[in-house]
C-alpha cells in the first residue's frame, strides 16, 4: 500500500480518538494532512494528541460527531437514550466510557463498519 493509503486507513482508525483527547490536535492534523506529510510525522501527532487528556468539550464533540452517524437511522426510544445519556455525562453523573460503550452498541446494531474500525470504540471491546 502506498503511503498516501496508509496515512488515510491510519487517520480513519484513529481520528475519533484523536477528537476526543484534543480538538486543536484534530485540527493541527487535518491541515497536516492537506500537504504531504509521511506516516511518520502524521504517527507522531496521533501520539502527542492521545497523551492530551480529554476534557468534557473534546470528548462531548467526539459523541456527537459520531452520533451523527445515527441521528437518522436509530428508532426514537435510542435517540432519548442519547440524549438522557449525554445530559447525565455533562452533569458528572456517567463516565465518557457508558456513552462510548452505547455507541458501540449502535455500530454493530447499525452496521456502521467506519465506526467500528475507529479505535476509540475498540477500545472499549
Amino acid at each position: 500500500m502506498k503511503e498516501r493509503g496508509r496515512i488515510e486507513q491510519l487517520w480513519a482508525h484513529e481520528k475519533y480518538s484523536v477528537m476526543y483527547h484534543s480538538q486543536s490536535h484534530y485540527e493541527r492534523i487535518r491541515a497536516a494532512l492537506k500537504n504531504e506529510p509521511t506516516f511518520e510525522t502524521v504517527v507522531s501527532l496521533i501520539e502527542s494528541a492521545k497523551a492530551v487528556p480529554p476534557a468534557q468539550g473534546s470528548m462531548t464533540n467526539a459523541f456527537d460527531h459520531m452520533w451523527g452517524y445515527f441521528k437518522n437511522i436509530c428508532n426514537e426510544a435510542e435517540k432519548e437514550q442519547y440524549r438522557e445519556m449525554k445530559r447525565a455525562f455533562l452533569s458528572g453523573n456517567i463516565a465518557g466510557a457508558t456513552l462510548i460503550t452505547f455507541l458501540h452498541h449502535l455500530s454493530e446494531k447499525y452496521e456502521v463498519d467506519y465506526l467500528l474500525q475507529s479505535s476509540l470504540l475498540q477500545s472499549e471491546e
